[in-house]
């Protein structure tokens, strides 16, 4: 199964200069689990919910002041929507990550999340949590 067969084809965006206040009402506005950053049409970062939450306090500024790109994640691990689940599955547990954007020629396609793979092959996800779930549980 390829990754283009499960991704999320609309993604909801945020530009690189928008506030953390412009952040936090898309996240209400269109209720997901991340916001991809994009700069000139080209995918930059990503914005989590952690993100939001750690970044935010530590930097301890005003939301309607403070831009996207100073609490995004900017070295995002991307995948091709040819690839399969099995490759995006290994690129999630390599980096411990739950979100990959699906990028083809620069440009964002769509979005494929661990939650996504578990629906459309469990067989994965299982590995998933065995390999690092779980010992990060044990710790």
């Amino acid at each position: 199964m390829l990754v283009k067969e499960i991704m999320t084809k609309k993604v909801i965006t945020i530009k690189v200069n928008n506030t953390i206040f412009d952040a936090c009402c898309k996240y209400r506005d269109y209720k997901v689990g991340c916001l991809i950053v994009i700069d000139n049409k080209s995918c930059v970062g990503i914005v989590t919910e952690r993100d939001l939450i750690e970044r935010t306090i530590c930097i301890h500024k005003t939301l309607e002041k403070t831009k996207v790109s100073e609490i995004m994640s900017s070295d995002i691990k991307t995948i091709h929507p040819l690839e399969t689940l099995e490759k995006a599955s290994q690129i999630m547990n390599m980096f411990k990550i739950k979100k990959l954007p699906v990028i083809t020629d620069n440009y964002l396609v769509g979005i494929i999340t661990i939650t996504d793979i578990a629906k459309a092959r469990p067989e994965l996800t299982e590995r998933f949590i065995k390999s690092w779930v779980k010992p990060i549980w044990e710790n």
